[in-house]
């Protein structure tokens, strides 16, 4: 079976970033032979004075193929996992997510969809989960990272929202869209505007590369530059800044 497991507000300026701490649950989750986890997505929520974050008030997801049997034995230890390894200060929420028991997904897509832009409340976490009757729990401080656990987990289902974890290290100046797409194992390169590049044309590789989770795939997003000298139009890998509002 396939579940959604989201963590926020684990760290603090000087620690672990919360990152780091999903892809240990991913570690543990696969080196137990419990299941199979894919990429871990960084999801944005909304930044504003009444919402308490340490640097991006962002959660991190992943999808795991997991045995039912493990279920239980996986959510016990990422409870214990976060009390243990969350900074001081943090207020670390978990929210883990059977999808084929999800009855109203639309719910909770619509949550994290609306976490983006307002103000939500612990309540208002607390009342979805009940809901949907998924795990949500809080593991020290205000426990306030549960609305963007559960949001987290909202987003990550909808297939159009996050940044994937890391990024690709390629040692070239530009590649084939095909080569490129060998490389990073992407579903595919695709420009600002939905144009989706053909396996011969060329993508300038820029100063850092990451994907986006966009209709359910793994996207390479690139933007059409000229060239200084030439003038000529060229594709490269957005920009970090270009990449924010994923």
């Amino acid at each position: 079976m396939e579940i959604l497991v989201c963590i926020d507000d684990t760290d603090n300026l000087e620690s672990r970033g919360t990152g780091k701490l999903a892809a240990i649950l991913c570690d543990h989750l696969e080196n137990n032979h419990w299941g199979v986890c894919r990429p871990i997505t960084r999801h944005q929520m909304l930044v504003h004075p009444d919402i308490p974050y340490t640097s991006h008030n962002s959660a991190m997801c992943f999808v795991a193929e997991i045995g039912p049997q493990f279920l239980s034995p996986f959510t016990d230890f990422a409870q214990s996992f976060l009390v243990r390894e969350s900074a001081p200060g943090s207020d670390p929420g978990l929210c883990i997510v059977r999808i084929d028991h999800l009855d109203d997904p639309d719910s909770l897509i619509e949550f994290g969809r609306i976490t983006k832009t307002s103000v939500v409340t612990k309540d208002d976490a607390y009342k979805l989960a009940a809901h949907l009757k998924v795990h949500l729990s809080e593991h020290g401080g205000t426990g306030q990272g549960v609305i963007g656990a559960i949001a987290g987990c909202g987003l990550r289902l909808s297939g159009n929202d996050g940044r994937f974890r890391g990024h690709f290290k390629i040692d070239a100046d530009c590649l084939r869209v095909d080569e490129f797409i060998r490389q990073t194992g992407c579903n595919v390169v695709m420009s600002l505007n939905g144009y989706v590049l053909r396996d011969d044309e060329t993508v300038r590789i820029g100063e850092k590369v990451k994907s986006v989770l966009k209709e359910n795939k793994a996207i390479q997003l690139v933007y059409a530059q000229p060239d200084e000298q030439t003038g000529e139009t060229f594709w490269r890998t957005c920009t970090k800044e270009q990449l924010r509002v994923f």
